[in-house]
């Protein structure tokens, strides 16, 4: 049996977006990390109210950072920052909780 592989990480996500430079420093660290590429939509709504996070009336946000398995399944690694304690955002606890997002999609 085939062991499922985790194929590219996908960044949706707008230049003028003051997260933008945040999240790609993140998808690429996790793409490095797992040597595979990362592709970058921009402003990608469709693909994101189909596999991203969207709020109540069904509207996708930017950035987010998406994966796709080779099975074609596409998952969510990291849709919004992770505050820490003092409600300030950590990149650490950003970066640990997507790997914590691709490890569990991917069975050992």
């Amino acid at each position: 049996m085939s062991m499922t592989r985790l194929t590219k990480l996908i960044l949706v996500t707008a230049d003028h977006h003051p997260l933008h430079k945040y999240f790609k420093e993140i998808a690429e660290e996790l793409s490095k990390k797992y040597g595979v590429p990362l592709e970058i939509r921009v402003e990608d709504y469709l693909f994101l109210i189909e596999h991203g996070d969207t709020d109540e009336y069904g509207m996708a946000w930017i950035p987010q950072i998406l994966a796709e398995l080779d099975s074609g399944e596409i998952f969510k690694v990291l849709t919004k920052p992770i505050l820490d304690s003092m409600g300030n955002i950590s990149k650490e606890n950003d970066v640990n909780a997507s790997i914590k997002s691709i490890e569990s999609a991917i069975p050992k």
